[in-house]
């Protein structure tokens, strides 16, 4: 039996993985079909355990991890501004404006911030919650050159490429190098990267791509989870990481061939699968979340096609600050 399939056994083996809310198992209300919920798993015994572990989905891309009483960051975006996005009247002069307010009552702590690309929707709140927290930001040369751009001080900046696998005691954060989606003219908005610090970004179309990355947290005594802030991938990457959980963007074109099929695959088929970056992220923070008829087409098309190419994996539509357990 090789390794990967081994990891694969052990871990269907096990008792079930799965995401379930502090009052029961999780809304799938967003969903034409209802998403399947598996039962809460016994982490197998290690060396070390980090305590109790929850996961908040903040909308977007974003996740807010508790472990024990460490608070990693995914793609924090708690502003929310309206650039006209999802009203057919975007626009990229849009100014960058924190709300403070709204992030200071979501955020009390957090150690580490990891950003997979640095567009507004996943970067723009970050250089606040570093300075407001201290935590450390891991990003590419671009969110390390943005960084420095808006004040944060370089020894709370890593640029991380990609193949880094990093040891923060009760958990590890394996970086991935990866690819951001392209629109229906097969193009990425706002391309580009920063290779030195440039004046502080004022507008939306002043935060590039600055290429993307996918992150894999290990949490010691529990789950594998993967994060993605964009729906393309590596495949080659991805070889080996074999997650208990991955957090899926959706995918709104159809321009990357097989999407959901060929990460199911890459990702040996996730026992837990997590839609994200459905939601119409200009809207407040508040259950159910506001989803775009489009968005809710295509959320269901992603839901129908994991179950088509991953019929083992168990679907998850999250709702917004429900913390979820493994």
């Amino acid at each position: 039996m090789s390794t990967l399939d081994r990891r694969r056994f052990l871990r269907d083996a096990a008792a079930s993985t799965a995401l379930v809310s502090a009052g029961g198992l999780a809304s799938t209300a967003l969903t034409a079909a209802p998403a399947q919920a598996a039962a809460p798993a016994a982490a197998a015994p290690t060396g070390r355990r980090a305590g109790r572990v929850s996961f908040r989905w903040w909308g977007t891309a974003g996740w807010r991890l508790d472990i024990g009483d460490r608070t990693v960051l995914v793609d924090p975006f708690l502003s929310r501004i309206d650039t006209g996005l999802f009203t057919g009247a975007f626009n990229t002069e849009t100014k960058l404006t924190v709300r403070t307010d709204v992030v200071d009552a979501h955020l009390d702590r957090a150690e580490t911030v990891l950003v997979t690309h640095t567009h507004w929707d996943h970067f723009m709140d970050v250089p606040y919650i570093a300075g407001r927290t201290g935590a450390r930001v891991f990003g590419t040369l671009t969110a390390y050159h943005l960084g420095l751009a808006y004040g944060v001080p370089s020894g709370q900046l890593s640029a991380v490429k990609g193949g880094e696998v990093l040891d923060f005691g009760d958990y590890t954060v394996e970086v991935v190098a990866s690819l951001h989606s392209r629109n229906a003219s097969y193009a990425v908005a706002f391309p580009g990267v920063r290779v030195s610090p440039p004046a502080k970004p004022e507008t939306i179309a002043q935060l590039p791509e600055g290429d993307t990355l996918n992150y894999l947290v290990r949490v010691s005594g529990g789950p594998s989870v993967f994060f993605m802030g964009a729906s393309d991938f590596v495949a080659r990457n991805l070889a080996g990481l074999a997650p208990d959980v991955a957090m899926v963007a959706l995918n709104s074109t159809t321009v990357t061939a097989d999407y959901v099929a060929r990460l199911m695959a890459a990702l040996d088929h996730p026992k837990v699968v997590v839609p994200v970056h459905f939601d119409n992220f200009e809207t407040e923070l508040r259950n159910p979340p506001t989803v775009a008829p489009a968005d809710r087409t295509r959320l269901d098309q992603l839901i129908a096609a994991v179950r088509t190419s991953s019929p083992r994996s168990r679907v998850l539509v999250p709702e917004y600050r429900t913390a979820y357990h493994f």
